[in-house]
């Protein structure tokens, strides 16, 4: 049996091609890159990523594409450590944030950025959640709650990676029975495929042999203006959902669906991520900024689920995703403590992510969608993110 959670496709496309409390460091101008020479100079490099860990080797991978696209990929946490995208100049920009090392991730305050997420994405509250009449206990690393797997969740793993040709790598990663206190042997298969049509495919697939629960992403952090350029408050974004989840005061879902109709969460028409983010109101207050799950409209369509625009480079990132909610975040735990690719440092809002997922803490919230997986299904899901050029 085939069980499809969500499909969501990282889909590139150019013309012509979490955490602790919110720091107020503010960010130092700068301005996009146009020396393609240079944002690649800053980038990772292979010899910087060779490493054992947990006495398996860490590599670092580039695919590309014949028009000049490029993604790489470590096995260390299965990351995308840079996206290579082209400008309105058509000069290549850098658009997610990350290091230059894989040092620079190990030591990281911040242990997310570009990770494969799992087992479970997102909250749950507590650290605790009942499957078939027995309780589970998880690590709480996020005050009382559990973040994205636990202790150790799959960012701090080292996968299995083998290169399938110049365009695709595959990673393979076997969670024990109980690691993190989640029940089954799960084998879970993640793929990074660039295609000659600019298609960045982030597919994954998971079975088990013990009934469990499952909730995978990626956790990018996007500038659309390049990493290391400055805040982020200038992009523009739409967001296709009539309602989210509200959270209380530590970041779990009450349960209830709330219209975004006259809340600064209503993104159905274009505006900045900046124009309300410093309203006082109550959810914004809770996630000290954006970071919620947003209810999607069109999940599984042809239509885009949001669209973020890049104010200065004019790089257009369309989001399509088959999954039932979307985590728009925007960067209010970044805390300016470490030294990115770029040579700037990881200030306050200088990145956001948009991760295509299931609701959070949804173990415990029988009225969400189910993330439960069992034997003998196969989850399966696909990740696409669009990107264009605005002139």
């Amino acid at each position: 049996m085939i069980i499809s959670f969500k499909r969501t496709l990282f889909t590139l496309t150019a013309t012509g091609l979490i955490a602790l409390s919110a720091c107020n460091s503010s960010a130092p101008k700068s301005t996009v890159s146009t020396d393609s020479t240079a944002v690649e100079s800053a980038a990772a490099s292979a010899d910087r990523f060779q490493k054992t860990i947990d006495g398996k080797s860490v590599s670092l991978h580039t695919i590309t594409n014949k028009n000049g696209a490029k993604a790489m990929i470590t096995n260390y946490g299965g990351r995308l450590v840079s996206l290579f995208i082209p400008d309105k100049n058509g000069k290549l920009v850098d658009v997610v944030a990350g290091f230059s090392s894989v040092d620079g991730y190990q030591k990281s305050t911040e242990p997310y950025f570009g990770a494969t997420i799992g087992r479970f994405g997102n909250r749950i509250a507590k650290g605790k959640f009942t499957l078939d009449g027995k309780a589970y206990t998880l690590f709480t690393n996020n005050g009382i709650n559990t973040l994205h797997g636990g202790k150790k969740g799959f960012q701090d793993v080292v996968w299995d990676l083998k290169q399938i040709d110049a365009e695709t790598v595959q990673l393979d990663y076997l969670s024990k029975d109980m690691e993190e206190g989640f029940p089954g042997n799960l084998t879970v298969k993640v793929t990074y495929k660039l295609t000659d049509d600019n298609e960045l495919k982030i597919s994954y697939e998971a079975t088990t042999d013990k009934k469990t629960v499952l909730n995978l992403t990626n956790h990018a952090f996007f500038n659309l203006n390049g990493e290391s350029s400055g805040s982020i408050l200038g992009h523009n974004v739409q967001i296709n959902a009539d309602k989210y989840t509200p959270v209380d005061s530590t970041l779990i879902p009450t349960g209830k669906l709330m219209t975004v109709k006259g809340t600064p969460f209503d993104f159905n028409k274009v505006k900045t991520i900046g124009a309300e983010i410093n309203v006082k109101d109550e959810q914004l207050l809770n996630g000290k900024g954006y970071d919620h799950n947003y209810v999607l409209k069109t999940h599984g369509a042809k239509d885009a689920v949001a669209v973020v625009t890049g104010e200065k480079s004019g790089i257009v990132m369309s989001v399509y995703t088959d999954q039932p909610g979307l985590q728009f975040y925007s960067g209010n735990f970044m805390l300016g403590k470490n030294v990115m690719k770029g040579g700037h440092k990881d200030y306050f809002r200088t990145a956001f992510a948009m991760e295509t997922q299931h609701f959070p803490d949804s173990p415990n919230q029988p009225s969400f969608p189910s993330t439960v997986l069992k034997p003998g299904e196969t989850y399966t899901t696909e990740s696409t993110y669009q990107f264009t050029v605005k002139p």
